[in-house]
């Protein structure tokens, strides 16, 4: 396992490379003094950065679940039975004075109870919606969270919060930090792999898997759903791999060239990234093809021979991608934004997701992968216990619920307890910056030490909040 490519930051040395002429020319009109400057803060950021992992770790990867749209917790994970028995009855002041609200601030705020029915499941009596009943039946792998808090009301505010710990687009998203901070596994496949799948609706922002301000080779790679997950895998006519090789190094000759005289790291990166290129050739449409699994394994997960573009399908995906070495594999399923028919709205997109997940938390188990691979579900945030248009619930801050499996979780617990009508944490709340600094922490990353150097400041993730929640951990 490689460590954070600190070489390939400029340093003095290579900054001696550069002619004397063109090295004055370039400081004359200032660009030489900015990239002197730059480098300079990269040597500071090299000096204060430590190697990672800080502390054993308990996840080597990641496989990130996201429910695109807000899932209800009231359908999912957060059964309330004061719910049900005040339904249509106003909810009380007390808890929703002075609280944002997406869409209902000008509506009587009356309680909606669920018609869904919730059952106990496993030797943890983990309390998980009729909705899930593959998920209901892995329950004792789970550690379900209920009282998931973020400080964004909005969609897209509240993805690129989630992902990156700031409402600000243009900053690292959490896949990107981790390609940075531990390194990559595959030497023939991306750090950060993002796939999507569901009814088309409201959008994902792609800054939610953006590598901001980190060198470009962090950025989270698209893969399609389908038997070809990237275009331009096979190579034109008349191009044998001989000849690609050979044109490939010719390219990287004159990029090292390029950057011996630009000093821009984002060369490096082309340099990287054309030779991943190439190796993808071959292991993409190898990762792509089921048919060299078992028929037991695709049955586990609903899926034929080929990739067919279904949330099933890229969960099979996933888990080859995670024996492959990648290091982040983000999953997105739209279609949880249900401002009207909630119930029927949730039991749809359930369906759709149910029974990939909990085959991937058994296919990773009885590979011997689930202890050192984290698996994550959740969405942006949670839906209000109030109703809207009298179906529907709207965006909610103050909770929502999310799983974590595997890599060194606490299995068959729960965490945090929301009020009798769940409109706020009763019981160990757990914000955004908190689950990014658990999250890195099972990496065997310090929150407080990943930090990169961007125009004279050292960010981080979890900026300059965030606790590591030691319940969770195992």
């Amino acid at each position: 396992m490689s460590k954070p490519l600190m070489t390939r930051t400029p340093n003095m040395n290579s900054m001696l490379d550069v002619t004397r002429r063109h090295f004055f020319s370039r400081a004359a009109t200032g660009i030489g003094a900015a990239a002197l400057a730059s480098v300079l803060d990269r040597e500071n950021a090299d000096a204060a950065q430590h190697s990672f992992p800080n502390h054993p770790p308990k996840a080597k990867r990641v496989i990130y679940l996201y429910m695109s749209g807000g899932p209800s917790q009231f359908e999912t994970f957060d059964d309330k039975p004061m719910l049900r028995e005040l339904n249509g009855k106003p909810i009380p002041k007390s808890l929703t004075a002075g609280v944002k609200l997406a869409f209902l601030q000008y509506e009587a705020l009356k309680c909606f109870g669920t018609d869904v029915g919730f059952k106990k499941c496993g030797e943890s009596g983990q309390s998980i919606s009729d909705t899930l009943p593959h998920l209901q039946e892995v329950a004792d792998d789970l550690c379900v969270v209920r009282t998931l808090q973020t400080d964004q009301v909005n969609h897209d505010p509240a993805h690129t919060f989630m992902n990156t710990g700031f409402a600000i687009a243009g900053r690292p998203s959490m896949g990107s930090w981790l390609s940075y901070g531990l390194g990559s596994e595959a030497a023939d496949l991306p750090d950060f792999v993002v796939m999507r799948s569901g009814p088309s609706g409201q959008p994902i922002p792609t800054t939610a898997w953006h590598n901001g301000f980190l060198p470009g080779k962090h950025q989270g790679v698209e893969f399609y759903g389908s038997e070809q997950p990237l275009n331009y895998l096979t190579s034109p006519a008349g191009i044998d791999r001989t000849t690609q090789n050979h044109t490939i190094e010719s390219i990287e000759a004159l990029n090292r060239m390029h950057y011996e005289a630009s000093i821009d790291e984002e060369v490096l990166t082309r340099i990287d990234q054309y030779e991943l290129a190439f190796q993808m050739q071959t292991s993409v449409p190898e990762l792509a093809n089921f048919s060299s699994e078992t028929e037991a394994i695709r049955e586990l997960y609903g899926v034929g021979e080929k990739p067919d573009g279904s949330f099933a399908s890229n969960c099979l995906m996933a888990r080859r991608m995670a024996e492959g070495g990648v290091r982040f594999i983000q999953l997105y399923h739209t279609g949880w934004d249900h401002h009207g028919g909630v119930v029927k709205g949730v039991a749809a997109r359930a369906k759709e997701v149910d029974q990939g997940c909990a085959a991937l938390i058994r296919d990773l188990k009885q590979r011997g992968m689930l202890d050192d691979t984290l698996v994550i579900w959740g969405g942006e945030f949670g839906r209000t216990p109030m109703s809207q248009g009298g179906s529907g619930r709207d965006h909610h801050t103050k909770s929502g619920a999310l799983w974590m499996a595997g890599g060194g979780v606490a299995a068959g617990t729960s965490y945090g307890e929301t009020d009798d009508f769940g409109f706020s944490a009763a019981v160990d709340p757990f914000h955004v910056h908190d689950f990014h600094a658990t999250v890195l922490h099972l990496l065997g990353i310090n929150h407080k030490r990943l930090t990169y150097r961007h125009q004279g400041f050292d960010f981080r993730l979890t900026n300059v909040h965030g606790n590591v929640i030691d319940k969770i951990v195992a």
